[in-house]
């Protein structure tokens, strides 16, 4: 693997946590070790971290962007969309990553070391996560930041657009990360994994 170039974080979390009824889930866990630090954690390599959906009376970490996508709860693609306006002069490349993933440093880590932007993977747009059972994570990879903005602007709406359809003219490495790794909370059930 050559050494990485630099990239930006856009870290995700504008959802709405219907299942959890309605609450910041980002701030689901222990103090100094919630959801939201371990996303802010795993993105630390960055040069410049976005958060977009923070809730209004959530704490926001030291030295990060803070965004809203408009209107809120627009969707990942939204959201997306409001973290790359909020870097206009890009990193070369983008790490995109949900807060609420249980164990993001480790799956992070795990894709960084899979990265190779100057080997076989010139051509590619970018690395994507892929769990146990061959599901692509969208929202745990690493894009080259011109191709996902093209792909950005390329939509006719970011509010409620699909991330398979963001990603579809996208070439993308695929990176296997353990499922245990790419598990994220959505339910009481899923937020008992954090103790």
């Amino acid at each position: 693997m050559s050494a990485l170039p630099s990239f930006d974080a856009v870290l995700l979390a504008g959802g709405r946590a219907a299942r959890l009824g309605g609450i910041d889930k980002t701030a689901l866990g222990a103090p100094g070790d919630t959801l939201l630090d371990r996303a802010v954690h795993a993105a630390a390599g960055a040069r410049r971290t976005v958060l977009v959906g923070s809730r209004e009376d959530a704490r926001t970490p030291t030295g990060i962007v803070l965004v809203r996508e408009d209107p809120p709860f627009g969707g990942p693609v939204s959201g997306l969309a409001a973290g790359l306006g909020a870097v206009p002069a890009g990193a070369p490349l983008t790490l995109v990553l949900a807060c609420d993933l249980v164990r993001p440093v480790e799956a992070v880590t795990l894709l960084l070391r899979a990265v190779d932007p100057a080997g076989d993977d010139a051509e590619r747009d970018g690395w994507v996560t892929v769990d146990d059972d061959g599901r692509r994570q969208p929202l745990l990879a690493l894009y080259r930041s011109t191709p996902l903005r093209t792909a950005v602007d390329s939509l006719d709406e970011v509010v409620g657009a699909s991330l398979r359809r963001l990603t579809a003219p996208l070439t993308l490495v695929e990176v296997p990360v353990p499922s245990a790794l790419c598990a994220d909370v959505d339910t009481p059930d899923d937020a008992g994994r954090l103790t």
